[in-house]
């Protein structure tokens, strides 16, 4: 079989690839070189594509492992061609993000944001009274491995953590209560701290929306990893500039990239990346993705079930 690969990978990480897949022909090409020849030359493809669209160029595709945790575009339907098996890379990216989480939500209780700026102007000057981290409570909306291993970490710094989950199931010890999406508007006037590991599809659309945004406590940071569409950017912008929110630090925005000059870049109190939490920023993270991608490899040419399928109706793993 052809098997295409798409994130650029050390020749370790190959070789481990070439030992899970004997006697089959792997190569190389960086998404912005595929072409329609390349990937209609794919029997199996490990990693991202440039675009979802450019499915329609794989015709002997029979399962695509995606390289992130999310799906989005990739589970239109009719996008795939039939009998594809569409997976991805859920539990790779945990570590990485729920710390950049962490350090968001510190540089925020801390002020650290504001010292950057007077080191910068070469001023001393004392920024106030800062929050505390311990005794907060936590809401953590989208309890997959990213919201999960941010919710644990909270929980050892002393904190109360309530989640919200789509589907119903046994509530791990860690978590003090939880809870699903459609009581979200009594959960938001409690927290201190609302965490968004949401991914993008319709239902998730502005889940955090104007009014909901005006339930918050005026202490409360928002902090959000998942993907822009679940926060509706203007109003948290809105939010902070009129001071009714304590910060909110994003790594995603809608749109996205986040245009140069929308208001949010600059308000107050505002933590802006350019969707960085994740991706191969921890080299780690790569590693994790490439013992998954050989994992899977065994299995699929031992004829054993594959790991992190994803279920095309919901774009979630099954």
């Amino acid at each position: 079989m052809n098997i295409l690969i798409t994130p650029q990978l050390t020749q370790a990480q190959m070789d481990k690839l070439s030992a899970a897949a004997p006697g089959h022909n792997l190569y190389c090409c960086q998404r912005r070189d595929l072409t329609p020849e390349v990937l209609g030359n794919a029997d199996i493809i490990l990693g991202n594509l440039m675009t979802p669209e450019q499915l329609v160029y794989c015709k002997n595709l029979k399962w695509i492992q995606l390289n992130n945790a999310g799906t989005e575009g990739y589970c239109e339907p009719g996008r795939l061609p039939e009998g594809a098996v569409l997976a991805n890379a859920s539990g790779a990216y945990g570590l990485a993000i729920s710390e950049h989480m962490i350090g968001c939500l510190f540089e925020l209780r801390k002020k650290l944001h504001l010292y950057r700026i007077n080191q910068l102007s070469h001023t001393w000057r004392n920024e106030g009274f800062v929050g505390v981290i311990e005794g907060s409570t936590v809401l953590v909306v989208g309890l997959g491995d990213i919201g999960s291993k941010f919710g644990k970490k909270m929980k050892g710094l002393g904190c109360k953590v309530i989640g919200i989950k789509r589907r119903k199931t046994e509530c791990p010890d860690w978590l003090d209560g939880l809870y699903f999406m459609d009581q979200i508007n009594e959960l938001l006037p409690q927290a201190d701290v609302v965490a968004m590991t949401l991914p993008a599809n319709a239902s998730t659309y502005h889940v955090l929306n104007r009014e909901r945004i005006a339930l918050l406590k005026k202490n409360a940071v928002v902090i959000n990893v998942g993907r822009g569409t679940a926060i509706d950017t203007d109003a948290l912008s809105d939010a902070l500039y009129e001071g009714r929110i304590a910060g909110a630090a994003v790594d995603v925005t809608d749109p996205e990239p986040l245009p140069a000059d929308h208001p949010l870049w600059n308000a107050p109190n505002a933590i802006v990346t350019p969707h960085i939490s994740g991706g191969f920023s921890l080299p780690e993270t790569l590693e994790q993705i490439v013992d998954l991608f050989a994992a899977n490899l065994k299995c699929y040419f031992a004829g054993e079930p594959l790991a992190q399928v994803v279920n095309l109706e919901t774009g979630y793993k099954e």
